[in-house]
């Protein structure tokens, strides 16, 4: 007899590279940027206040990958292959007898091109480990299967769609699992550019700067032009996607979730990028649409990069595996006072061996002050760095960091730090208090480590 249970749906990851959460007009970006990420947002289910739990490439990925933070993937700084022997999205779906398909930049393995054994249980390959050096913004390259070398036409990111597009034409007759991995809008390395499609970037330089940027200066004047055309062309990408599932009937039957590995604080907090506790390194765009998320609202719980894996086996229908460190955010689609963690926790590396959380209010941030971030991934000894109160100092501009008349704050959110720390795996540190400052004094912008900004930046141009 036919199986007449219902199908299950399919599952689309839109997955961007360095993109900040105010590039959205969800999150009050002005430019227009982003209508179909804004209107997914706004009929299906927007996280309003997601949170990277590594910011940095390959560590966040491995992250969303697994449902596990970076430290228990191994992963920790870039350059590590994902260990095979960690089981993916792509494991689990298939497991369930989806069709699974990796297109883009994958940026777990250890070389070019990325051989069977390291390309995570993804049936289907066009893929390059390292897309910003194996392609041009126009001269695409990604290898398949066979690890043969493919040029595709047209700028990366419309080179990327229409590969995507094409495997869902071609994978109608049964569900799939597709994760389409952009690498827009990181700078292109070798040049130190965001480079737009040909005449974006005149369209968006010096329109709008986000506050944190406008105070803290850095290379924004110098890249947001070519930044945001990159942002708008990834929206065009993503209207194309979805005027594809509706051409072919797939929409309504078809999840897909829009997100990034993490932020820009372009050149402000450290000598490059991210890797730093900040918003505008850690906060990402998040929004889901498809079976179970239409009308889901605004979901305002901090959730993490980890809790996004198991929201998806969820809402396919699948068990969640129990080993996952995240959660899935369906039951805050059901009930807005399901239990759920108070704080976001973060890890930090490269720049430096850092942890942090982010609660509704706060963001505590501490680091090790004797070990190099590319060297080792935890410490068993941090001193305080960062206090920010985000209700009052949403750019985080005032560090209150052993300002007495927060001591009490700093040595509850340390207790908390360290209880999620030991929850990921990680025995419970000592946390040294930040010397004390009376209460009238404010610190700098920036703590006075230059050396290991310097670092951040030699390791941002090298490493992605």
């Amino acid at each position: 007899m036919p199986d007449s249970s219902p199908r299950r749906p399919n599952v689309i990851v839109f997955f961007t590279d360095q993109q900040r959460w105010d590039t959205t007009g969800v999150h009050g970006n002005p430019l227009e940027l982003t209508p179909n990420f804004d209107r997914m947002a706004q009929r299906g289910t927007h996280v309003y206040n997601a949170i990277t739990c590594q910011p940095v490439c390959a560590p966040a990925r491995a992250s969303l990958q697994t449902g596990l933070y970076a430290t228990r993937t191994t992963v920790f700084r870039n350059g590590i292959a994902l260990p095979q022997d960690q089981k993916t999205l792509a494991h689990h779906f298939r497991d369930a007898g989806y069709r699974t398909a990796y297109i883009g930049k994958w940026h777990l393995a250890d070389r070019d091109p990325v051989a069977p054994e390291q390309q995570g249980g993804y049936e289907y390959w066009l893929a390059a480990n390292a897309l910003e050096f194996s392609s041009e913004p126009y001269h695409t390259v990604l290898f398949d299967n066979d690890g043969k070398p493919v040029c595709l036409p047209g700028y990366r990111v419309d080179a990327l769609t229409d590969a995507a597009i094409r495997y869902v034409n071609d994978h109608q007759a049964e569900p799939f699992f597709l994760f389409i991995s952009y690498l827009e809008p990181h700078h292109q390395n070798h040049v130190d550019d965001y480079v737009a499609p040909d005449g974006y970037r005149e369209r968006y330089a010096g329109r709008w700067t986000p506050p944190d940027l406008a105070a803290l200066g850095g290379s924004a004047q110098q890249h947001l032009g070519g930044y945001y055309g990159m942002v708008k062309r990834l929206d065009e990408a993503l209207g194309r996607l979805q005027d594809a599932l509706k051409s072919l009937g797939l929409a309504d039957g078809t999840i897909v979730m829009y997100t990034s590995d993490h932020g820009s604080h372009f050149k402000t907090r450290n000598a490059e990028y991210k890797r730093s506790c900040h918003e505008a390194a850690v906060r990402i765009p998040t929004a889901f649409q498809g079976p179970g998320f239409e009308g889901g609202g605004q979901v305002r719980q901090l959730v993490s990069l980890v809790d996004l894996p198991p929201t998806l086996l969820d809402a396919a229908g699948l068990p969640v595996p129990p080993e996952m460190d995240g959660r899935s955010i369906l039951p805050l689609l059901r009930s807005r006072s399901a239990d759920w963690p108070e704080e976001a926790f973060i890890q930090i590396s490269e720049s430096q061996v850092g942890r942090a959380i982010r609660t509704a209010r706060w963001k505590y941030s501490v680091y090790a002050p004797d070990l190099h971030g590319w060297q080792v991934g935890g410490s068993d000894r941090y001193v305080e760095e960062f206090l920010y109160d985000l209700q009052a100092d949403p750019y985080e501009l005032t560090n209150l960091i052993g300002v007495e008349a927060y001591r009490a704050v700093a040595n509850d959110l340390r207790e908390r730090l360290i209880r999620r720390m030991v929850e990921a795996g990680e025995a419970a540190p000592i946390i040294e208090p930040a010397p004390s400052r009376p209460s009238g004094q404010r610190s700098p912008v920036l703590p006075p480590y230059p050396s290991r900004g310097a670092d951040a930046g030699s390791h941002g141009q090298r490493t992605h």
